[in-house]
């Protein structure tokens, strides 16, 4: 009997949406279904890299980059927007081939805004942003995002319902809208009993070129550090890359078991403060130091949520020094905010007739 195809579409922003559909994808095979990936770029690599055993196919780009300014980045945005409703446009016309080519049962979209159909009656959206922060054009952001989510059957949001939550008024409106469900944090990762073997863990990630200027940032500042330092670039690229202090382990990348026993064996976790990030650190009951996007609204955001509630210190990326990091002493950490997600329960949805 042929497994119901789940198509599963995961935005190619950074890795972070990537990353949060693998769990997903993980309980959909358990589950007796058979994912279909789609996505494009460094996102599409990273789950072809999880699970080379599954059909994938390549979604229309939204050539999201950010101004080497962040202050620029929303008029950027802005600019490049009718290209983004374009590639939106592309993906709705591919989807419709995708549902007819795999017999599709369902879709779940990683805010992939065009991946939905009609003809089927399991549409599911995935997002922590029921309000998209964009400054003063916040509301205007957000009543376009929740529009687009209301086109879908289900909305899934990788967070705790009540005031004990991860996203804030990110994922949490004053009237709860009816087809959205918490699901609980979304996370590859499981905490283990590992022994210390470094004292930081840079795990970078998002649109060049902020990812490499923030990989000069750190390089320049901690290489005389006398600290053992695990340094994950987030390049899909197998060309090896040198460091002058011996104390610095390079890679390009990590997956799967390799990347949660390396964060595992790391003491403080050095990171953007996007919000995959910060569900896999509450998984692992990490202490953090976060560097957020530079005009990401949303990344500064919440590290300054996390850093007013004493959980992890933050800095602009322009600020950073090694001596930043002492500050990390002095916060709680990430332990009491993990939780397993709902996906058992949630996935219920696609078993209903």
């Amino acid at each position: 009997m042929q497994k119901k195809r789940i198509l599963v579409a995961a935005l190619n922003w950074g890795l972070g949406h990537a990353a949060r559909c693998v769990p997903i994808i993980e309980e959909l095979q358990r589950q007796h279904f058979e994912p279909i990936i789609a996505s494009d770029g460094e996102a599409l690599r990273l789950l072809h890299k999880e699970f080379p055993h599954l059909n994938y196919e390549k979604l229309p780009s939204y050539h999201i980059k950010y101004p080497e300014n962040g202050a620029y980045f929303k008029w950027k945005l802005i600019m490049e927007t009718p290209r983004i409703l374009s590639a939106i446009e592309e993906e709705k016309k591919l989807t419709k081939k995708l549902v007819k080519k795999y017999n599709l049962f369902g879709i779940i979209s990683d805010n992939r805004l065009g991946v939905r159909s009609k003809k089927l009656k399991r549409n599911v959206f995935i997002t922590h942003q029921l309000n998209v922060l964009s400054g003063s054009t916040s509301f205007f952001s957000s009543f376009i995002h929740q529009k687009y989510i209301r086109k879908f059957d289900q909305c899934w949001i990788p967070d705790f319902e009540g005031s004990q939550n991860l996203s804030g008024k990110l994922g949490h409106l004053d009237k709860k809208q009816k087809n959205c469900q918490y699901i609980g944090p979304l996370s590859r990762f499981e905490k283990t009993a590992t022994p210390i073997m470094y004292e930081y863990a840079v795990i970078l990630s998002g649109p060049e070129p902020q990812r490499s200027i923030l990989e000069s940032i750190l390089l320049k500042e901690l290489k005389d550090a006398s600290e053992k330092i695990l340094f994950i670039r987030g390049v899909m690229s197998d060309e090896g890359f040198q460091c002058d202090n011996p104390n610095i382990n390079m890679k390009n990348y990590l997956f799967g078991k390799a990347l949660q026993e390396a964060l595992n064996c790391s003491r403080v976790i050095i990171s953007r403060s996007g919000y995959s990030s910060i569900m896999d650190l509450a998984a692992l009951g990490k202490n953090a130091f976060f560097i957020p996007t530079p005009g990401q609204y949303e990344q500064e955001y919440l590290a300054e949520k996390f850093q007013d509630n004493g959980i992890a210190p933050y800095c602009d990326q322009k600020h950073f020094s090694l001596e930043q990091l002492q500050k990390v002493q002095n916060y709680k950490g990430l332990s009491d905010l993990g939780g397993s997600a709902g996906l058992g329960g949630c996935l219920a949805f696609f078993h209903s007739k």
